[in-house]
């Protein structure tokens, strides 16, 4: 999405993405991360996939008003404005990615999710497994299933019913705090199930997460002992220790009705794996200090009153340019593949088969259409930029800034098309050569971090316990 930029006066201004510092690493060091990956990044990150090529040159045409652009007038007083076209491409364009974002969370918030109980489900799985579905990415399109399947064959024993259905949105993410290859499960889930007459049983609020980890446990065992990935030693072995790394967490619970918290729920679900506010610096070599989510590590009490830092031994990462650009394309998906999926009460065919039955009774409900052609998500799908602009940020980039009217976007101009016009149109209002790709100069006296960078020899510290 084109996320906005304001003057003195509040009005909006198109964004220019070759001035952020993670565009000026792409665009200056990305050849070089092609030409070397394969000595140098492919025994750890995976043959070279094509799509990581074309998401990025693609990227560096977004927003570009010479790749084509939409031309917005006003017709009171005939300001002009050209919008630059986006490129759409997912988990690394920080603005498309975040329009697709804010779509699916908007969907799902207030056109799928039914007025019930929610929990959020994050299901996790050891290390030392993490490696088989960065090398072959058909193990992930997998996850999400054994998600479901762990999900509902508690419910159905808990509940003692098995034709109770939940509902389940399952997300995809491939990353860790740091970007680090980290592939887990977030799963809105309904906390309870539907009967087939459509009537919801809640579930009790003190269910244990046992069985859930249970169950999970052994979906990725069968999957990996079924693909040839680990054998029955594997298991047997792992299954004598403490702690197996494997982790089901469903300690988020959104009230019946609550769709601004399920819209932010779902926006953090399907997020893009990297964020710009979190690179911190980028050196004039290009090395990158990149933090992690959240400032400071979160402790938690372990015996006495030692404690140890959960999840990661640090809060932030110092890549060279080549290594930061291998880290975040890694999370770059295949062709095709669906990072969402729907499951159970919330699944495309029972959506749509409750519809059928709404409309032979002539008692039409809510739920959206799957059939005809103009769903209230396909119309969500074409929402405007300026409509999601005005409704995440409070600015309504339609505004003429001269005399307070509603522009209006009067035509479409694409290089590919027309590559003679567009050169002449912005030629002529001096538009075609953009400032070059540098960074700003360094102020007399640099502004101090408020971030306290931290690192923690974890290895030291467990043998000190």
């Amino acid at each position: 999405m084109d996320c906005p930029r304001q003057n003195d006066t509040g009005f909006y201004r198109p964004r220019k993405p070759w001035e952020t510092s993670l565009y000026r690493l792409v665009e200056e060091h990305f050849d070089e991360f092609e030409r070397v990956y394969p000595d140098r990044f492919q025994h750890k990150y995976g043959f070279w996939r094509p799509v990581i090529r074309k998401a990025v040159k693609d990227y560096l045409k977004c927003g570009d008003l010479r790749e084509g652009f939409a031309r917005v007038r006003c017709p009171e007083c005939g300001h002009n404005m050209f919008v630059g076209l986006s490129c759409k491409q997912r988990c690394i364009c920080p603005s498309c990615h975040q329009k697709r974002t804010l779509v699916t969370a908007i969907n799902i918030a207030e056109n799928i999710s039914a007025p019930v109980p929610h929990r959020q489900f994050v299901l996790t799985m050891p290390k030392r497994f993490r490696l088989y579905f960065r090398f072959d990415r058909e193990l992930l399109r997998k996850l999400p299933k054994l998600a479901w399947e762990t999900v509902k064959e508690v419910y159905r024993a808990v509940l003692d019913r098995s034709d109770a259905v939940p509902g389940m949105v399952a997300g995809i993410q491939s990353h860790g705090q740091l970007s680090n290859w980290h592939p887990h499960i977030h799963a809105l889930v309904t906390y309870g199930a539907f009967t087939p007459d459509g009537a919801f049983i809640p579930l009790p609020d003190e269910l244990s997460s046992t069985p859930f980890l249970k169950i999970w446990e052994d979906k990725i065992f069968g999957l990996l002992l079924d693909e040839g990935r680990i054998t029955q030693n594997v298991i047997d072995q792992m299954g004598t220790w403490k702690h197996s790394g494997f982790s089901v967490d469903k300690s988020v619970a959104l009230a019946a009705g609550d769709t601004a918290g399920l819209e932010r729920l779902t926006a953090y679900m399907v997020r893009c794996p990297f964020s710009l506010d979190r690179i911190l610096s980028v050196s004039d070599d290009g090395q990158v200090v990149y933090r992690a989510e959240k400032a400071d590590c979160q402790p938690f009490p372990m015996l006495g009153d030692e404690k140890l830092f959960r999840g990661i031994s640090r809060n932030f990462e110092i890549f060279d340019p080549l290594e930061f650009l291998a880290e975040i394309t890694q999370h770059i998906p295949n062709p095709g593949m669906q990072m969402v999926r729907y499951y159970g009460w919330y699944s495309n065919k029972m959506r749509g088969q409750r519809l059928k039955a709404a409309e032979s009774t002539g008692n039409a409900s809510e739920e959206i259409v799957i059939d005809e052609e103009d769903t209230p998500y396909r119309k969500l799908c074409r929402m405007r930029w300026g409509a999601l602009l005005k409704r995440v940020f409070e600015i309504d980039p339609l505004c003429c800034p001269n005399c307070g009217g509603t522009m209006k976007i009067i035509s479409f101009l694409e290089r590919r098309d027309q590559p003679d016009v567009v050169e002449r149109i912005l030629r002529h209002c001096d538009l075609w050569d953009r400032p070059a790709s540098r960074a700003p100069p360094p102020s007399e006296e640099p502004e101090q971090l408020t971030l306290e960078l931290q690192y923690v020899d974890t290895d030291e510290f467990l043998m000190a316990l």
